[in-house]
């Protein structure tokens, strides 16, 4: 039987987790030998389709049962309809806070993953200045979700709505992207100061605090905010909980990669669900990485992520040793018995949407 979360009162709550930001489409070519130098062609096999940019965790987090509402905006053209149809009635995101904008194109990202990497060229227009999209996310912080946990961008200032929230009493969970200045501006890390959780990668870490490694930046962080967790891709994370005193540190997953894309945002997902199950540090960084070594072996972010089915199967596949399943026993008690034998087929994985 699944033991439901316990570090707060979720039933006070119509929510566990509430975000906003942009939903893209996301379109993965995999199995490229490299770029393709200009004036060539490169002809692949794999394509993959799928919600991209805040749907990555949005989905992330509905599948491992978390209540999860989303604000954000849509086009309305047939990307947008994918994308609204995809999230809301397959994945089980909550859109009652977003809104369809006419006369507006769907943000697109191309991915080309190789070599265990990725690059990605992206179309985005401005969102029309009317009243409709301007009121958006206006009214959030005048009447915020009831949720127990936000997750927000600090590479902007944290929104009113997620102050508004957090006085009420929820965890502000942020994380942050590429600075394609390569400034890395102090003034994102004195935005901290509004968030209890903050999850960055090694390279953005060590960036913004000026340091040479990922422990340097881990500790520099630790002043600033309750609980850092400094991601390290296949070197796995490393974490401090100040409010507790725990340090910790977990390797990867040791699988072979497919497609990378949204891997940081499904770990950002376990590392929520273990923080309201209540977890030891140290528990929430292996879940973490467990649900971000799933999804890897998947093409694309959000359709990669992996479900309870996926979860429980995992031990039967043997693609690890069983001492190291035994890291991750913890998890079991957790898994909802209608999933034990449903497996990874049990939800939709990213495939073609244009034939």
């Amino acid at each position: 039987m699944r033991r439901e979360p316990s570090a707060r009162d979720l039933a006070a709550h119509d929510l566990d987790v509430f975000l906003t930001g942009q939903v893209f489409m996301d379109m993965i070519f995999t199995g490229l030998p490299g770029l393709p130098p200009p004036g060539t062609e490169l002809v692949t096999d794999g394509l993959g389709s799928a919600p991209g940019g805040i749907a990555n965790i949005a989905v992330a987090m509905s599948r491992l049962g978390l209540r999860t509402g989303l604000a954000a905006a849509f086009g309305d053209d047939m990307f947008g309809a994918y994308l609204w149809r995809t999230l809301c009635e397959q994945e089980n995101v909550s859109l009652g806070w977003s809104r369809r904008v006419a006369g507006w194109s769907t943000p697109v990202t191309v991915s080309l993953a190789y070599a265990a990497d990725r690059s990605m060229v992206t179309f985005n227009r401005p969102l029309p200045s009317s009243a409709a999209v301007t009121g958006l996310f206006d009214d959030l912080a005048d009447e915020p979700p009831r949720a127990a946990t936000c997750f927000v961008d600090i590479d902007r200032p944290v929104p009113d709505w997620a102050l508004a929230m957090r006085r009420a009493g929820a965890l502000v969970f942020a994380d942050l992207g590429w600075d394609p200045t390569e400034t890395w501006s102090t003034d994102v890390l004195d935005r901290l100061d509004h968030v209890d959780v903050f999850l960055p990668n090694a390279v953005e870490a060590m960036a913004y605090t000026r340091t040479a490694t990922a422990g340097d930046a881990l500790e520099a962080l630790a002043e600033r905010v309750p609980v850092v967790v400094v991601k390290q891709g296949s070197r796995g994370a490393i974490a401090i909980d100040s409010g507790t005193g725990e340090r910790a540190a977990a390797p990867a997953l040791p699988v072979e990669a497919l497609d990378p894309t949204g891997a940081g945002d499904v770990f950002a997902a376990g590392f929520v669900f273990g923080t309201l199950a209540g977890w030891p540090l140290g528990q929430r960084l292996h879940f973490a990485n467990l649900c971000a070594g799933l999804s890897v072996r998947h093409h694309s972010g959000s359709l990669g992520a992996p479900c309870w089915g996926e979860i429980a199967a995992f031990g039967e596949t043997g693609e690890v040793a069983p001492e190291i399943l035994e890291q991750y026993a913890f998890v079991v008690p957790y898994i909802p018995e209608t999933e034990l034998d449903r497996g990874a087929d049990s939800v939709t994985r990213a495939e073609p949407t244009l034939r």
